[in-house]
């Protein structure tokens, strides 16, 4: 039976991971669709611009990957140390290159004087966001 993959992620154990993302109800990722004859050869150089940008972004590094025609494969090896040794700002700009930051967290930026219960609430979503920066679930949702 499968198990979700935060029972199967040990980071401690080894920071190596394949990985497998596929289409179904005979849906076409790339190549050409034997059924409707329609090319979606374009789509390969959307997915290796997208996993070039997440590597980037995230302190997952991209060992190999391979584009099908209804699936990708990626192995991925993550690096927590890099992820730990970022600065508040580092993970600021990193998570604005993928998500549009909170009105709060414009605010800090902007040096706006903030109250301590916002600074508190600013400091937590660093530390999710930070986690979430070194977590293969959430590399392989923005890559999907």
């Amino acid at each position: 039976m499968p198990k979700p993959r935060k029972a199967l992620v040990l980071l401690e154990e080894t920071p190596y991971y394949h990985c497998v993302s596929r289409c179904v109800r005979r849906a076409f990722l790339c190549g050409v669709d034997a059924h409707t004859g329609k090319s979606y050869k374009h789509r390969r150089q959307w997915i290796v611009d997208r996993m070039k940008l997440l590597t980037d972004v995230f302190a997952i590094d991209l060992c190999a990957y391979a584009v099908m025609s209804n699936h990708y494969h990626v192995i991925l090896h993550v690096d927590t140390e890099r992820a730990v040794e970022w600065s508040e700002q580092e993970v600021i700009t990193r998570w604005e290159r993928l998500f549009s930051l909170p009105v709060l967290v414009q605010r800090y930026l902007s040096q706006d004087t903030i109250t301590r219960a916002e600074q508190e609430t600013v400091s937590e979503l660093l530390t999710k966001w930070r986690k979430r920066l070194h977590d293969i679930s959430w590399f392989m949702r923005c890559l999907n």
